[in-house]
């Protein structure tokens, strides 16, 4: 996976780019999904240069993101990682919301696949065993969206086609 860092460019190409956005809180968590995704696109044959990582302070900041992403024209699909929990200072429930509210906003207003593995535990305590459990979770979640990602770049080439 190539990380891209301001004022470097990415080319279209056949088959375009996928972008994956990152969120920085709960680094341990979200690194796991961003594993099970490079892992099985790399499963299916998917070259790691042409996915592009971006990380944002959290995930409230993956929206904008995305939809900066989605004007630029370099992707075919963007993938958003995060993992909001109820810390008891704001609700979580809203953060989330917005997050996903967000997202569906950008693909439908930028035309461009958004997949969410942004996940909102509702009861998380960062108990051993909790811990690990999320951290399977969260690699098992980002699999299912590379796979998610095959498919609906599968079906926009159908559509294109």
């Amino acid at each position: 996976m190539t990380q891209m860092t301001s004022g470097q460019s990415a080319s279209a190409g056949p088959g375009g780019r996928i972008a994956v956005i990152q969120a920085g809180w709960h680094k341990d968590m979200t690194d796991r999904a961003r594993d099970g995704f490079t892992a099985t696109m790399a499963e299916h044959g998917a070259d790691p240069a042409r996915t592009d990582l971006y990380e944002v302070p959290g995930a409230f900041e993956i929206p904008l993101t995305a939809q900066r992403l989605a004007a630029t024209g370099r992707y075919a699909a963007i993938v958003a990682i995060g993992f909001v929990v109820d810390g008891g200072i704001y609700r979580h429930d809203f953060v989330a919301s917005a997050v996903i509210d967000g997202l569906m906003r950008v693909q439908l207003d930028g035309g461009v696949p958004v997949l969410s593995v942004v996940l909102t535990p509702h009861h998380f305590h960062e108990s051993e065993d909790h811990v690990r459990f999320f951290r399977e979770h969260m690699t098992g979640k980002g699999r299912e969206a590379a796979e998610s990602c095959l498919q609906i770049l599968d079906l926009d080439s159908r559509l294109a086609a």
